[in-house]
């Protein structure tokens, strides 16, 4: 698989404080730039920016059916390698992390295997986390 450059990723936060800590303290991504209004973190080799914005309460997570599952849309992640994946996990559930989709293995023993996990950050943007068996199989059909 050829390396791809990082993306960039600018998402909503109701609450900076909150996100800052999971963001950096959770899920270890070191902080970069930041002022009142946004932080800058290195989520696994790519650019997050968390922003400042008002939560809006009638927002409700949209979900689709996938794997008898209500993945939520939307949502965004990155593919970790398949040992990385489940120390994340073991990290997560250690920290009482509330899963939306807890980890487990789509595809077993079929072409696209991978491990799966959804859940929440403090201000509701809904992150999967994913690995696959052989990462050679990503956009495999």
């Amino acid at each position: 698989m050829s390396t791809i450059p990082p993306f960039h990723l600018a998402i909503p936060v109701h609450n900076l404080k909150k996100c800052r800590i999971f963001y950096r303290d959770i899920l270890n991504c070191k902080e970069g730039r930041s002022n009142n209004l946004w932080v800058d973190f290195d989520f696994y080799g790519h650019q997050l920016v968390i922003h400042f914005k008002p939560k809006k309460e009638n927002e409700n997570l949209h979900t689709n059916p996938v794997d008898g599952k209500n993945v939520p849309v939307p949502h965004f992640g990155v593919v970790l390698p398949w040992d990385t994946f489940h120390e994340l996990a073991s990290r997560l559930k250690q920290k009482d992390i509330d899963f939306i989709i807890k980890p487990y293995i789509r595809f077993e023993g079929q072409v696209g295997e991978q491990a799966t996990m959804f859940f929440k950050d403090p201000s509701g943007n809904a992150l999967e986390f994913k690995a696959f068996k052989d990462i050679n199989q990503l956009f495999a059909n």
